[in-house]
């Protein structure tokens, strides 16, 4: 055991020995980053004084630690990219990244990460940039902590993603405040994502989109008011737990979308003031747990391409629509779920509804083969199709039941 202590002392014996810090600064060692870096070896911190640097792109292609005193500013100038990562176990902390150029085939950004492994971007202010933060073919990277907003794009053309992640492993993308982007988030062929405690509010696009990423988490985070909520598409194995889907209302806006997505959790979460809370589409194997539908336009549409999924102990309250569908067939399973437009008993006392309720009403059917039927909501057509349906059931599917509902709302995390 002793030799292997001293063995592993002795490999980090050259990084305790010849690493050092320079300063970059009007009382600094150098008066530029560029300067500093370019005589920096492996493993040194470059500490930067407060100020305005404008130095054009920044190419960082050593493992170097770069650390900012009293907030220094790296303006781009509106041209090209600020800072880029071309080497492993790379450190940029304390800064302020503004006005970066606007490209979109090379996918010009803030801080463009090439290539790196065991990196991190951490308490930084992004203002005003096209892409802040694009990492590709990153292994093991941080980002923690960071403010990314943007006023410069009006629509979602002319404005990059607040933080693009493509082909990489094992990103964790924490504590993230992101406004004003196309896309908050975007996970475009990666695996092994971990997204916490982020808030992504007023994107034109989604919060978070996942394209073709697997085996991932994002959990504990806050969608607010962006073009809508989340995307998980073309992927499998994603957990979506405890987050909050608020307020992404307009035509054809959900707080989740779900497309050809498979084997997958949706648990804790809350839907509230959605035009439509979860839209699934092609999606297999999910399960929704103690999940809160609240205030919704329609709490859940699931597409009768939908199959094997289970809706299970969750909340329906004061949405318009709890359920609708496209089809006539139904595959999936809804069970013990709370739902407040439930009329019926519970006279052993069980805390379960003695008798089957079918959340899928005759009317969200007509509505959905035909939206300008909405112009009747509340009307008294309406509350004589909701009085026939509870006398005769058949005219909406009759397999389209939660046959234990429970009589009380669930305790949900949110």
């Amino acid at each position: 055991m002793k030799n292997k202590i001293f063995y592993f002392l002795a490999l980090l014996l050259p990084i305790f020995c010849f690493s050092a810090t320079i300063k970059v600064g009007k009382s600094g060692d150098f008066k530029t980053i560029k300067e500093a870096i370019a005589a920096a070896k492996s493993g040194d911190t470059i500490f930067v004084e407060k100020g305005i640097y404008r130095e054009g792109t920044i190419d960082i292609e050593k493992p170097i630690s770069l650390i900012g005193i009293d907030r220094p500013i790296l303006d781009g100038n509106l041209n090209g990219e600020i800072i880029t990562f071309r080497a492993d176990r790379i450190t940029l902390k304390g800064f302020k990244l503004i006005n970066s150029g606007r490209e979109e085939i090379r996918s010009v950004a803030a801080v463009h990460i090439y290539t790196s492994t065991d990196s991190v971007i951490e308490n930084n202010i992004f203002e005003n940039n096209y892409f802040a933060i694009y990492v590709q073919r990153g292994n093991r990277i941080l980002i923690n902590r960071n403010k990314i907003t943007t006023n410069r794009g009006n629509s979602q053309e002319n404005s990059g993603d607040g933080i693009h992640i493509l082909g990489s492993r094992e990103i964790w993308i924490k504590n993230n405040f992101i406004s004003g982007h196309k896309d908050g988030i975007y996970l475009e062929k990666n695996a092994k994502c971990y997204v916490y405690h982020n808030l992504s509010r007023n994107n034109l696009r989604y919060g978070l989109h996942f394209m073709f990423s697997n085996d991932s988490v994002y959990t504990s985070n806050v969608f607010d008011n962006n073009g809508a909520g989340v995307a998980v598409m073309y992927a499998m194995n994603v957990s979506m737990f405890n987050n909050k889907f608020i307020n992404n209302w307009g035509d054809s806006v959900y707080g989740l979308l779900l497309k050809e997505i498979s084997y997958s959790k949706i648990k804790g979460n809350t839907f509230q003031n959605n035009t439509t809370g979860v839209f699934a589409d092609g999606a297999t194997k999910i399960d929704f747990y103690t999940n809160q539908f609240e205030d919704n336009g329609w709490a859940i549409k699931i597409n009768a391409n939908c199959m094997e999924n289970r809706v299970m102990r969750n909340n329906f309250i004061n949405n318009t629509f709890d359920i609708s569908t496209s089809g006539s067939t139904v595959m999936n399973d809804f069970r013990f779920n709370y739902w407040d437009k439930y009329e019926g008993y519970d006279l052993d006392k069980d805390k379960i509804g003695d008798v089957p309720f079918h959340p899928l009403s005759l009317y969200s059917v007509l509505v959905e083969q035909n939206p300008s039927v909405m112009l009747l909501f509340r009307s008294f057509l309406v509350d004589m199709l909701d009085r026939t349906e509870k006398i005769i059931p058949s005219l909406t599917p009759e397999s389209f039941v939660d046959d234990q509902p429970l009589m009380k709302p669930l305790q949900t995390p949110n």
